[in-house]
């Protein structure tokens, strides 16, 4: 996905916010959910984020422009699956790089499930 900053991303410092940067996380990895799990998973399941961790190089200003990569590092553990989103500046260097922890919820009981095989496979486990 491309990402390009607009006047309201920026902060004081005349660049992309931090909390911006974890909205365009959030919104490559609900996007790629939505490309990937079938249908029944995404009727079936919900997942939420449990941590952030997230490196900055980098930054962008209004106008210019990112792209995000996002893939899943490792099979799931328990009701846990790593993602990880790189984001690149025009030139192609990775400005921002991010490992977020992301639980699986049971969207009819609201609670945590380990992750089925089922819904890991799509994504190569």
């Amino acid at each position: 996905m491309t990402f390009t900053a607009a006047d309201q991303h920026i902060d004081e410092l005349g660049h992309v916010n931090n909390a911006v940067w974890i909205g365009w996380v959030q919104d490559i990895a609900v996007a790629h959910w939505m490309a990937v799990a079938p249908q029944q998973h995404q009727d079936a399941y919900v997942w939420v984020v449990t941590r952030h961790e997230v490196d900055y190089r980098g930054n962008i200003k209004v106008g210019e422009t990112v792209t995000a990569e996002t893939f899943i590092p490792d099979p799931p553990s328990g009701a846990r699956f790593d993602r990880r989103v790189d984001f690149r500046d025009a030139a192609g260097k990775v400005i921002v790089s991010a490992r977020t922890t992301w639980a699986i919820l049971d969207k009819e009981s609201g609670r945590l499930i380990r992750v089925p095989r089922d819904v890991a496979a799509p994504f190569g486990f």
